[in-house]
């Protein structure tokens, strides 16, 4: 089962499966592109021959190819936003988070960065490339910015006026950015430690953070 179907969200019309497949298709051609070549040598056009689409069709999807590269990385953040979105209302937000990751990382049907082949690669093209590192920065902020909003809805809470929703999803989306780094620098071999494990390590530090000026709670 999806993280979608577990969400319970409405199924798709014949229409929005037509038009996922063909963003979907137009994100798969930019990306192997860019791993086979490198940003500076892929076009618009590259993308959309190998797609087999107009211009124009791209343009109704991405403003870039930057963008159009990045998609896969915005569908999970999308994914990990849903599971968040179904967590039980009694976790705290943090807890929700954590559990929404774990989620994630299980799923079958849409595997994680452990489980796709080239994210690890294309995580050191984001690092390399000004232009990728801009559009994975905004794709970042938007996706936090929806995680605030549902940790609010969550807890009852106005998300621009009270921090509570944006501090927690913080510290989870700091975790998974750490986790990240460290698994992107690992080499890939068995035995180095997975995502998975580095990222329960990351949350496991922020719930061993002693708490500010030496309080005890």
């Amino acid at each position: 089962m999806s993280i979608e179907e577990a969400a319970g969200s409405a199924p798709e019309g014949r229409r929005g499966r037509k038009a996922r497949r063909t963003r979907e298709s137009l994100a798969a051609a930019a990306l192997r592109l860019v791993l086979e070549r490198g940003l500076a040598a892929v076009s618009v056009e590259d993308v959309t021959d190998l797609a087999d689409v107009s211009r124009r069709t791209f343009s109704r999807y991405f403003p870039s190819r930057e963008d159009a590269v990045l998609d896969c990385l915005r569908a999970d953040f999308g994914r990990i936003n849903a599971a968040l979105a179904a967590r039980p209302a009694a976790e705290t937000p943090l807890t929700a988070y954590r559990a929404a990751l774990r989620v994630w990382l299980r799923d079958d049907l849409d595997p994680a960065w452990h489980r796709r082949p080239g994210v690890r690669e294309l995580f050191g093209l984001i690092a390399a490339e000004p232009a990728l590192t801009a559009a994975y920065r905004r794709i970042c902020v938007d996706e936090e910015e929806a995680s605030i909003r549902i940790a609010a809805a969550r807890l009852g809470l106005d998300a621009e006026r009270d921090l509570r929703p944006a501090v927690a999803v913080g510290l989870g989306v700091a975790a998974l950015q750490a986790a990240s780094r460290a698994w992107v620098r690992h080499p890939a071999t068995g035995a180095a430690p997975d995502l998975p494990e580095l990222l329960e390590q990351a949350f496991d530090l922020l719930t061993a953070e002693p708490p500010p000026d030496g309080a005890t709670v």
